[in-house]
């Protein structure tokens, strides 16, 4: 059985103070840093958040960047490869004529060397034929 004696009040007194100077010692430094922790923690975790939505407007404006250089890239590449196909018709188009006007003049030089040979041939022939006449007829 329980007995209230002098010594069950002189425990309870002990075990009180006790209490108290753990509560003052132990418990409440315990809870402020316990505190403090959940504040640092909540505050990391918000910062981590805004750094998370900041990287996040970060990388959209890169890929806003990034399809406008696309973009501008591709009509560069259009506007230059438009600027190549005239000049290579315009190429093709000069060696064309070019490859005609040669062309006439080998026709030119080779009816004037026709011509020539015709001559020369004409000349040859008559010469041919006197000589083959004079032999015939008997000098």
């Amino acid at each position: 059985m329980l007995e209230l004696n002098k010594w069950f009040f002189v425990q309870l007194a002990n075990f009180l103070l006790l209490l108290v100077v753990l509560n003052i010692i132990l418990f409440r430094p315990m809870l402020r840093l316990f505190q403090e922790r959940e504040e640092h923690t909540t505050g990391f975790l918000n910062d981590a958040k805004a750094m998370d939505k900041e990287k996040d407007e970060v990388f959209s404006k890169i890929d806003s960047k990034l399809a406008d250089a696309r973009d501008r890239a591709k009509a560069i590449f259009e506007e230059f490869s438009t600027e190549g196909i005239e000049t290579q018709k315009l190429a093709v188009d000069s060696a064309k004529n070019e490859a005609i006007e040669i062309n006439r003049k080998s026709k030119e030089e080779i009816e004037m060397a026709t011509d020539k040979a015709r001559a020369a041939l004409k000349a040859d022939i008559e010469n041919f034929s006197n000589k083959i006449v004079e032999k015939l007829v008997g000098k």
